[in-house]
């Protein structure tokens, strides 16, 4: 008999804090975290080549991708990263790894920064690519660009 009512209490414990510490640990549906989730085409102006495929995941990494022939001189690897809600916008970074296409060589390692606002399908924003050498030092100045998209949609 004492086992059945410390199970009866330890259960009713465990669905109290269920509720009243669960409650509000997602965002809201309407927030900028949930509004960014998806897969998004995405036009880079400044960049070698500036058409981009770009994923961002619920768990807050992101994945960038754009065709290895974009840049004559170095070859890219997808960019990696993550990203967090900002109030109403989107912050984050993905890094990416280049190499020369002639010695096939370590080129750089690309770190970069980006400022985005969501609007319904559509995204827009700004940036900032650091590129570092294999020593880890920075090579040349930052390089700033914007950007634009759209949501990629079943229909």
């Amino acid at each position: 008999m004492a086992t059945n009512s410390c199970t009866k209490a330890c259960m009713a414990v465990a669905i109290f804090l269920s509720i009243f510490t669960g409650c509000g640990a997602l965002p809201a549906r309407d927030s900028v975290a949930q509004r960014i989730v998806g897969a998004w085409f995405v036009k880079m102006p400044e960049a070698p080549f500036q058409y981009h495929m770009v994923i961002f995941n619920s768990d807050g990494t992101v994945v960038q991708s754009n065709p290895d022939a974009g840049d004559p001189h170095t070859s890219d690897s997808n960019g990696m990263g993550s990203w967090v809600a900002d109030g109403n916008r989107v912050i984050g970074k993905f890094v990416e790894i280049t190499a020369d296409r002639t010695t096939r060589a370590f080129a750089s390692r690309g770190e970069i920064s980006f400022n985005i606002d969501v609007t319904g399908d559509s995204i827009s924003g700004s940036g900032s690519a650091r590129f570092y050498n294999v020593n880890g030092a920075l090579d040349g100045a930052p390089v700033a660009f914007t950007l634009s998209g759209v949501r990629v949609k079943p229909r």
